[in-house]
């Protein structure tokens, strides 16, 4: 090691260099800067298990590769990040004095030289290939709302940039290469402005929705279902394309006014507190339908509204087809007087009919939030351009056109087709096979590859601000 150091640099400091005496200084090093290192755990580990070989100084500093990482990492800012996160000024330096003699007068220097290079290097490049090829910020820690399969960078990833052999190759082969992206870094770089937004609030929703689109929880399917919470709309994608789609209406957010934007928001807003009636982030399957469903109505619903309506006009639950029960047992509501009644004793159901607030028809997937895709016979809302209206659930413009796209022409679809019609209708569940995957997410910005225009969808649940700051946060 210390012939190969003189032999390179030209400093005789570096020819009494030797691997166990540059072991100890290194393991001092790792100890002191603990806390300016993101991996200080995953560092110690991993030099310990390979007797703290400096790889990155033996095999990539002589041939420039380490002056490119910094080249990469000067240009984080080309992904909406702060190339101070990748300490590239500071790998320079480290550089730099490695073939100062000044600054390495004495073995002991050399030691240290090598050993801060190395591990500022490791640390700097684990990082940010994890912010490149994962995103900075992980969704699950920032949303309350977030149940969407999120890979994140493990074991794996980070043993990877040990095994770099062609520095330049490496970091152009992470770079992200999707359409949809370099879109929105060429809007960034070119200093758009989007209509209603200053220069400075289209640089933070640019740079936000690029951090979105890092996230590794995009569909990976053939053919699959999605519904982008802020632009109210629903896609069939088959093969790449929409063969499908249609107006929707979403939950509820604490933002439906557009009160609150990217530059004009206070303390309590960097937080995801969401309304109790949003619809959440989620990857599922549906698996069936049912067609004239029953509405169970929920508890919440129940109370705040059902009986309340029900208190002021006692017409109300026979004209909605509503049936009432106590502990299990139906009962009449004639019999009840429902401003004084213990709203926790009954439960609420609406049978199938032109009424039912499921309408026609439901799509079913398994999720925690216990929300679906349903029919509904408030159309109106259709019309209306801020659509966050409903209790959770994706209330669908055209359902019946998603259950032929997704069941196809055939006996199942006629089923459906007929039920659907009936007067008389009764409850019937069909089975979707295969299942067809469904992502409901939320993206507020892109950019249309149609006429290169950067589309801005409100943000109606407040969740950019969330974004944005947790990404402004990150030192």
């Amino acid at each position: 090691m210390g012939k190969i150091l003189f032999q390179k640099t030209k400093n005789k400091v570096f020819n009494d260099v030797d691997p166990d005496s540059l072991t100890e200084v290194f393991k001092k090093v790792l100890a002191e800067d603990k806390s300016k290192l993101n991996y200080p755990q995953v560092l110690a580990a991993h030099y310990s298990k390979n007797g703290y070989d400096p790889v990155f100084v033996m095999d990539h500093i002589f041939n420039k590769d380490l002056t490119s990482a910094v080249g990469y990492f000067k240009r984080a800012n080309e992904h909406g990040l702060n190339p101070e996160l990748f300490k590239a000024d500071e790998i320079n330096k480290l550089i730099n004095k490695f073939f100062d003699p000044k600054q390495i007068k004495t073995v002991d220097d050399a030691y240290r030289a090598i050993a801060e290079l190395e591990i500022f290097t490791a640390n700097s490049l684990i990082r940010y290939s994890n912010a490149i090829e994962y995103g900075v910020i992980n969704p699950k820690y920032i949303y309350a709302r977030y149940y969407t399969a999120t890979q994140r960078p493990d074991s794996n990833a980070i043993a990877k940039v040990f095994a770099i052999t062609d520095m330049k190759h490496y970091l152009d082969s992470i770079q992200p290469k999707d359409s949809a992206y370099i879109a929105m870094q060429k809007q960034l770089a070119s200093g758009a402005v989007a209509e209603g937004m200053s220069a400075e609030e289209t640089k933070r929703f640019i740079v936000l929705n690029l951090e979105r689109l890092r996230w590794k929880n995009k569909p990976k399917e053939k053919r699959y279902v999605i519904v982008n919470i802020p632009d109210y709309k629903l896609d069939v994608i088959d093969s790449g394309r929409s063969v499908l789609n249609m107006k929707v209406c979403v939950g509820q957010g604490r933002n439906m006014d557009g009160e609150k934007t990217l530059m004009n928001y206070v303390d309590t807003d960097k937080m995801d507190n969401p309304n109790r009636h949003s619809t959440p982030q989620l990857n599922s399957m549906i698996h069936s339908v049912e067609v004239n469903p029953i509405w169970n109505i929920p508890k919440s619903i129940a109370t705040k509204e059902i009986i309340v309506a029900a208190a002021d006009d006692k017409f109300y639950l026979d004209n909605k087809g509503i049936s009432v029960y106590k502990h299990g047992k139906l009962v009449d509501p004639d019999d009840i007087d429902w401003s004084t009644a213990e709203k926790e004793d009954y439960d609420f159901k609406q049978q199938p009919g032109d009424n039912n607030s499921l309408g026609k028809i439901k799509f079913l997937f398994n999720n925690q939030s216990s929300v679906y895709l349903h029919d509904t016979p408030a159309k109106d809302a259709f019309r209306k351009r801020m659509r966050a209206v409903s209790h959770g659930c994706v209330r669908l413009g055209d359902p019946q056109g998603l259950a032929l796209r997704l069941f196809g022409a055939g006996k199942k679809y006629d089923t459906i087709a007929e039920d659907m019609g009936m007067d008389n209708p009764e409850p019937t569940t069909i089975n979707l096979r295969p299942k067809v995957p469904v992502y409901i997410t939320y993206v507020t910005g892109w950019v249309d590859p149609a006429d290169g225009s950067l589309q801005v969808r409100p943000d109606v649940y407040g969740l950019d601000i969330v974004l944005y700051n947790a990404l402004a946060n990150v030192k």
